[in-house]
């Protein structure tokens, strides 16, 4: 009873800190709510407000039917520091990697779909200032890294998400704010212009690419091929066939990978005192059973038998 009640607690602290940094968002849950991770805070960077937040939500979502509720007074420049997200806004889609911009409006619906655990930083911006420099022009893109801009974009953000909170340096905020504005037109990619990174490869080059992105995605639960597919801007077909031109298939790939990180943890001795089942929850299982059954059927020994074998001798 008391689990549930700091869960709810957790729940109801973050909504009502996320309204407060964020806007009229709401959240729904990916897990029960003793699995939630909600943590969210406003912090100073040489003078600039930026919204940290890390989460496992299943949807961060804005919906507003009554506009002149909006808060219209900024844009939100987010950086994802961690993880893989989508991001919706009236009807366009866009999938953020580590390391990625994107700048999005105060006003109109909007979504931000967490696939697992995520961190994003969102650096606020005064959007008279930044519609100035996009007169009429819709305020929602991802920032390029084709262009000498953009990268100039991509480091100014991630050297102030470095920066310690306190450091206000107020008398270098308004050139921040300024330079980072300019550099917003020529840097912000329109839907389609990328063309993603996926397009750009082929064959054993793209399933090499896929094959990275499982890799970095294997505590994500709801790892899927529709999952991959959607986030690659590919058919599911062609996923799959990229795996059978080796005699291999994506979930039976998604699979091994996980195995054998969890095997990693199993026989690593600093993690001898976490348990089996938290193992398996970490690399992306969600049912015990089904963890241990594969796992045997895998290495030809049980979990925990595999784990006494490797620590063997080890104080």
């Amino acid at each position: 009873m008391q689990a549930r009640q700091a869960a709810q607690a957790g729940l109801e602290g973050w909504s009502a800190a996320l309204r407060s940094i964020c806007g009229q968002f709401e959240t729904q849950l990916a897990f029960s709510r003793s699995l939630f991770i909600g943590e969210i805070s406003a912090q100073s960077h040489s003078g600039l407000t930026m919204a940290h937040l890390r989460t496992n939500a299943g949807l961060i979502a804005r919906n507003r039917l009554n506009t002149d509720r909006d808060d219209d007074r900024h844009c939100f420049l987010i950086s994802q520091r961690s993880g893989f997200s989508q991001i919706s806004q009236n009807g366009v889609n866009i999938q953020l990697s580590p390391g990625e911009l994107l700048l999005m409006d105060s006003i109109g619906s909007c979504e931000i779909t967490p696939f697992g655990l995520i961190e994003h930083a969102s650096l606020h911006l005064p959007r008279e200032a930044v519609d100035k420099v996009l007169p009429g022009q819709r305020k929602f893109g991802k920032v390029s890294s084709a262009c000498a801009s953009g990268r100039m974009l991509h480091l100014l953000v991630d050297q102030l998400c470095r920066e310690p909170e306190g450091h206000n340096a107020n008398e270098e905020r308004a050139a921040l704010e300024s330079a980072i504005i300019a550099l917003l037109a020529p840097a912000l990619a329109r839907a389609g212009d990328d063309g993603g990174v996926a397009e750009a490869l082929q064959g054993s080059n793209l399933r090499s690419y896929v094959q990275k992105i499982i890799d970095e995605s294997l505590t994500q639960p709801n790892l899927s091929p529709l999952n991959l597919a959607q986030r690659l801007d590919i058919s599911v077909r062609h996923l799959y066939r990229l795996f059978e031109e080796q005699g291999d298939s994506v979930c039976r790939y998604i699979q091994r990978a996980r195995l054998q990180r969890s095997a990693d943890d199993l026989s690593n001795p600093v993690l001898k005192g976490e348990s089996i089942t938290a193992i398996a929850y970490k690399w992306g299982f969600t049912d015990s059973a089904h963890f241990s059954r594969a796992f045997k059927k895998h290495f030809e020994r049980s979990p925990k038998d595999y784990r006494a074998s490797a620590l063997q001798g080890v104080a």
